[in-house]
């Protein structure tokens, strides 16, 4: 009842608080014998890492990744022995003072009420378990999750922030992790834009929304159920249980509802190679729940921080009406760092059902 675990057979539970000494995961029912490195997770956790620019939380973490259980080295390398991989990571630069003045304040759009209605008690200090901050640990969990599939790639870009969007026909995923793109975009021109709009909202003391979009290839046909287990089910819960996202599409999503059926359905020829080919990907690599194996496409939308220094009106825990101003350390755009976030829930799934996948009919 806790909820703190999500998966089937490859399961995640995550642990720790924002302001806790530490916080991590334990990922159950990871196949023995795959072979990785230290840093193989560490380097998704870099892309995570807050403090890397002026656009995003100037929390200073260095988010060091320690595997605890489940592996053994082998010629240099890990690999997992099939029983659970322990992660851990540690909390260095909490500034727990900071929350000080909210312990009996209920911060608009947090989940300050919403916590203490359920539980009796809140942890302000950062928000606790509900803080962004828990999402390292999931980013660990997936890119252990991205090796349990031969040949899968799973890539995330933002795609639009606030009223500003990038230009499709210059989508460049070799740019998206070019050091000097602060925003995980794939149009290098929108850079200039991006940042522009950030500065004025970030010095204003407030914040924005993003949509990100991820894709993931080599996922093979067959991947998923057609009622209860679809692939694009369990997609969509993992990227809506991610702070802050409020909507999630696969494919062409809400497109759908406005184009006719000769527009939207992916007609069908058969390839030189004599398998099935796909002539468009608006249902974004899923159909009945199943994957095509076409490339699929999830995108989530990530509300603004709540987080802002303009003053909102709100009550305490005593009932009394009261304006509010959250100090501290905030993302202006907290979408930007959830791009490797995405990615890493997407994988996860993946990684699930191709185990389900292998586990009810075998082969692969």
């Amino acid at each position: 009842m806790s909820h703190n675990t999500f998966g089937h057979l490859f399961r995640v539970t995550t642990w720790g608080e924002s302001h806790g000494p530490a916080l991590g995961c334990v990922v159950d029912g990871c196949p023995p014998g795959i072979r990785f490195t230290l840093t193989d997770i560490q380097d998704q956790l870099d892309r995570r890492r807050p403090g890397q620019s002026r656009f995003v939380t100037q929390r200073r973490e260095p988010d060091e990744v320690k595997i605890l259980s489940g592996v053994m080295e082998e010629g240099g390398t890990l690999v997992t022995t099939g029983t659970p991989v322990s992660m851990l990571i540690e909390n260095v630069d909490q500034r727990s003072k900071d929350y000080g003045d909210i312990a009996e304040q209920y911060r608009p759009g947090h989940a300050d009420y919403t916590y203490e209605a359920k539980y009796g008690i809140r942890d302000h200090r950062g928000g606790g378990r509900s803080s962004a901050r828990e999402t390292a640990a999931r980013v660990a969990a997936g890119a252990l999750a991205r090796l349990v599939v031969p040949g899968l790639v799973v890539r995330g870009a933002l795609v639009s922030m606030g009223e500003k969007a990038i230009e499709r026909s210059r989508w460049d995923w070799d740019f998206v992790s070019d050091g000097e793109n602060p925003f995980f975009t794939p149009d290098r021109e929108s850079v200039a834009v991006f940042a522009e709009y950030l500065d004025a909202i970030r010095k204003a003391g407030s914040s924005v929304g993003a949509v990100v979009e991820i894709v993931a290839e080599g996922v093979p046909a067959g991947l998923g159920a057609p009622i209860y287990g679809k692939l694009d089910q369990d997609i969509a819960s993992h990227l809506m249980s991610i702070n802050a996202v409020k909507g999630v599409e696969i494919g062409n999503g809400f497109e759908a509802a406005r184009i006719r059926g000769e527009e939207n359905a992916d007609e069908m020829r058969m390839g030189n190679d004599g398998r099935p080919q796909f002539l468009s990907n608006h249902a974004g690599g899923i159909l009945g729940g199943i994957s095509t194996g076409q490339p699929v496409v999830a995108r989530f939308a990530v509300k603004p921080t709540s987080s802002i220094l303009s003053p909102r009106r709100s009550i305490d825990r005593q009932g009394r009406e009261i304006e509010i101003v959250t100090k501290g350390r905030h993302d202006p755009c907290v979408g930007i760092r959830a791009v490797p976030v995405g990615e890493a829930m997407v994988a996860c799934a993946i990684a699930d059902h191709y185990l389900r996948h292998r586990g009810q009919v075998g082969g692969q």
